[in-house]
């Protein structure tokens, strides 16, 4: 290891060691940064393998939070719809790098859209702003999960696992999905049936129908 490359990994490691009890003691959701393999909520983190050999980040891209929002409590994004993606990056190479694009698994959402490249300084923590997953092809209440691949302009494409985390606790100051409704709930089963008793009005009305049809 050069000199160069161990003061940078010496600069990344602080950086990240410094997230840690900002993050314990407040968990303040989108604002909160992790250390490996520290995970403080139900945010993702990027691993790269299983086992013994599983490496923390991947092509020099470390992404200590990862999540979607999802609605509050109770409510559901609905299938069309759309939801906030929130990521939290460093680059941990000596070269500047840009998020370009992202791209969702088919079966659960149509597009990622990134309103513009997201710059990736070296050794610098870097947040998404405007980018918001499409298209939703199953409703969304929070806990679930889409796969997404994150493309970079030097790292190349890079999959993630990302869960949908409903807008709750320390995700609650978070602006709303604009798409959340009221889940449905099973007794809301539509209008009622009719009912075979009869009712004042027709009751009355039958009773003085009787008399004309009588004299006829």
């Amino acid at each position: 290891m050069t000199s160069s490359s161990r003061r940078r990994a010496i600069a990344i490691a602080a950086l990240l060691a410094a997230a840690i009890p900002a993050l314990a003691a407040c968990g303040a959701g989108f604002d909160a940064n992790t250390n490996v393999p520290y995970a403080p909520n139900e945010a993702g983190v990027l691993y790269d393998g299983d086992g013994p050999g599983k490496a923390y980040g991947k092509n020099g891209v470390m992404i200590p939070q990862a999540f979607i929002l999802g609605p509050d409590s109770g409510q559901q994004l609905a299938v069309g719809g759309s939801a906030p993606l929130y990521l939290t990056l460093l680059n941990s190479t000596g070269t500047a790098d840009q998020l370009t694009g992202a791209v969702p698994e088919e079966q659960k959402a149509t597009q990622v859209k990134v309103q513009s490249p997201i710059d990736l300084q070296p050794g610098t923590l870097a947040k998404t702003t405007g980018v918001t997953v499409e298209g939703l092809k199953t409703a969304l209440r929070g806990g679930e999960s889409i796969k997404l691949t994150l493309q970079f302009k030097n790292a190349g494409d890079i999959a993630l696992t990302v869960p949908v985390i409903a807008r709750s606790r320390e995700f609650a100051t978070l602006p709303p999905a604009p798409t959340a409704t009221p889940a449905a709930s099973p007794l809301a089963t539509g209008s009622p049936a009719p009912s075979d008793t009869a009712t004042p009005e027709t009751t009355g009305a039958a009773a003085s129908e009787s008399p004309a049809a009588n004299a006829q």
